[in-house]
């Protein structure tokens, strides 16, 4: 059992034992739906694993202790102070589900490579293209991962290093493309790794790929020559962006937040997702939406926010004038025609809209950056939603649940009292702007499970990668018209006469970090941006100015004291 486990310091054979891999005897099939669920198992959907390192050490979130909530020792606030260290419990957490991912990947390749199964060849190359995703994340946030030959049972673990494996990836995952289903073929969707998949997945590597050969270095060649030596790096994230923005299986969606509903399955940007089913905690995650609610916000009379994350005044300032970009905010429409408008004004609102598994009603708060005071229901002594005499759901404005005085009043300042630590007492709990982003999902009452599927690419994404590839190639022009599309295509509301987003005039780099921004903002993008315009070392709130070698978390000290095969990271 032990043969697939890559350090024994994370409890991997436990795991194993636990999912029934590892056995020359494991259903193929089984082994790869295991390491699919990995995507799924807290390791993309939980705001404690890849989301922490990639977002909240950002300028686009963080989660603050606000009065005696979220102290948890401090290791929320030490993504965004960049005070984490080799104990940190995030940075454990994050390299211990990702190296899940890589172990179940490499038994899945076991299990398959034995197997006679008619999808034999299909199901090899998408457990190889989960092992690159994995293994890429892990190099991207660590600079290193294990590997063992799933074909040799004695052989060696191997540590591969990101300035040597990237390249490595990029010929495997292309290598793979001939074997790997046209997505909506042979039962696939995007939550498999199919063809555009790997398309989406090459052109982020391409684009990372300068970084990830000298992450520390003052400056990137992103016009290297392309690993298959034809072109740079940047035609390669083109050529492949093109062949996605130019299939008819993707679209646009106008309404940007579908691609964050519940029902986001039937986006039309969906190229490559976690797919969540919300009535298992293994497979489900609600975090991206619990997590910025304020506890007084109930989508239903049995779920409530955690008043927890925000954004910084940063990110939030950055979207001067852009407040009528579709993008930036959304208000919530009943079958009725009644508008949830957030703004003192609503009186009430239909309870038609009801909770699957309990037959609630379901409140729907607005989506998009929220502040100002918030509305809406009150819960009674009785442990239900306050109600008018034909029905409906009170709205009533909204005061902070351990100070019942205290109005529920987003500001964008934060203000801390301490510069350099994000802590607020419990009167200062209203600061920060929220994110609803993401739809809550009160299925069953339970905060934490979600039927959302989580992005991981979509066409959105690609667009933005194509606009940046265009901007270093000396493309302007072109790079500016993705920008443009990704504005134009997005409509408001009918609030706001469904007008569309507006066109820029003009390009040029900051311009366009903002903009990826404003598309891609809490979809675990931003570190990496941030790195390849130069930001992410930069001072901001509660963030001081940081050294190169913080681009890279430290390898959990358990793991190097474990296992003589890890050297620490420079700087830890």
């Amino acid at each position: 059992m032990a043969v697939f486990s890559l350090m024994g310091c994370t409890n991997l054979d436990e795991k194993v034992i636990d999912e029934v891999l590892g056995s020359e005897t494991a259903d193929p099939e089984a082994a790869l739906a295991a390491a699919y669920g990995q995507l799924g198992d807290g390791t993309f959907v939980d705001h404690g694993n890849v989301f922490a390192l990639q977002e909240y050490s950002t300028d686009e979130a963080l989660l603050p202790t606000r009065g005696s909530d979220w102290g948890d020792g401090g290791k929320w606030r030490a993504m965004h102070e960049f005070s984490w260290d080799a104990g940190s419990d995030v940075v454990k957490t994050t390299w211990n589900s990702l190296n899940f991912g890589i172990t179940k990947s490499l038994t899945a390749i076991s299990s398959i490579e034995k197997s006679n199964s008619t999808n034999r060849a299909l199901f090899l190359a998408e457990a190889k293209g989960l092992l690159a995703y994995y293994t890429y994340t892990t190099i991207d946030l660590f600079g290193q991962a294990p590997y063992r030959d799933p074909g040799n049972i004695n052989a060696p673990i191997q540590i591969r290093k990101a300035e040597t494996t990237i390249d490595a990836l990029i010929t495997e995952v292309e290598g793979l493309i001939p074997n790997l289903a046209y997505i909506k073929t042979q039962n696939t969707h995007a939550g498999r790794f199919t063809k555009q998949a790997a398309y989406a997945f090459l052109a982020d590597m391409y684009l990372n790929r300068a970084v990830l050969k000298n992450k520390t270095a003052g400056s990137f060649n992103f016009l290297e020559t392309a690993v298959n030596g034809s072109g740079t790096d940047m035609d390669k994230v083109i050529e492949y962006s093109n062949l996605l923005i130019n299939n008819p299986n993707f679209s646009l969606e106008s309404n940007y937040f579908h691609n964050f509903d519940i029902n986001n399955d039937t986006s039309k940007e969906m190229i490559f997702s976690v797919v969540q089913k919300k009535n298992t905690d293994k497979t489900s995650d609600n975090d991206l939406a619990y997590m910025s609610m304020e506890r007084i916000q109930k989508p239903s009379p049995d779920n409530r926010g955690t008043n927890a994350s925000c954004i910084t005044p940063e990110f939030y300032y950055s979207w001067n004038g852009n407040h009528d970009d579709p993008r930036f905010q959304r208000s919530y429409q009943y079958a009725d025609g009644t508008w949830f408008r957030n703004d003192g004004t609503d009186i009430s609102v239909p309870s038609s809209s009801k909770v699957e598994g309990t037959g609630k009603p379901w409140f729907h708060f607005n989506r998009g950056l929220q502040v100002g005071q918030q509305y809406g229901p009150k819960i009674l002594a009785d442990g239900n939603f306050d109600m008018t005499a034909d029905g409906r759901i009170k709205v009533y404005k909204l005061f902070t649940e351990k100070n019942t005085t205290l109005a529920a009043d987003f500001t964008p300042e934060l203000n801390f009292d301490n510069p350099s630590e994000s802590v607020f007492t419990q009167a200062q709990i209203n600061r920060g702007v929220r994110n609803f982003k993401f739809e809550f999902d009160p299925g069953y009452g339970n905060n934490g499970t979600s039927g959302m599927d989580v992005p991981l690419y979509r066409l959105g994404t690609i667009y933005m990668m194509r606009a940046e590839a265009y901007l270093r190639s000396g493309n302007v022009s072109a790079a500016l018209a993705d920008v443009n599309k990704l504005r134009t295509s997005r409509t408001n509301d009918a609030l706001k006469n469904n007008a569309p987003g507006v066109a820029i005039a003009s390009l040029d780099a900051n311009t366009l970090f903002r903009e990826s921004g404003y598309e891609l903002y809490w979809e675990m993008y931003r570190r990496k941006a941030m790195i390849r315009f130069g930001k992410f070392d930069l001072p901001g709130t509660a963030k001081p100015a940081s050294q190169p070698y913080r681009r890279i978390f430290p390898i959990p000290q358990a793991t190097i004291d474990a296992s003589k095969d890890f050297t620490q990271n420079p700087g830890y």
